[in-house]
């Protein structure tokens, strides 16, 4: 995670990526819903409060990747993944 220039966290623990596992400017999206086990309050994968300062640009949680956003976000993912291997291996 340090190494990653965006980092989409999708892991179902609450705040459970903390400033220490970012790479200082790079963009974070947080795609995990999760109630805050002591307060009940919904909050993200990543402990927002912590790594935004660090990071260039951050998704919060609630208020930030929606399902429609999630679903264009993998299509254009599985799209540059195609296109990375069509481009090494030569195929189109």
């Amino acid at each position: 995670t340090r190494e990653a220039d965006i980092l989409v966290v999708a892991i179902g623990r609450p705040r459970f990526v903390t400033a220490d596992m970012v790479r200082p400017g790079a963009v974070v999206i947080d795609v995990g819903v999760n109630r805050d086990p002591g307060t009940g309050k919904l909050c993200g994968d990543v402990d927002f409060a912590e790594v935004e300062p660090v990071v260039a640009a951050i998704t919060p949680v609630p208020g930030g990747i929606g399902t429609v956003t999630t679903s264009v976000t993998m299509a254009h993912t599985v799209a540059a993944a195609e296109a990375a291997l069509a481009a090494r291996t030569g195929r189109r």
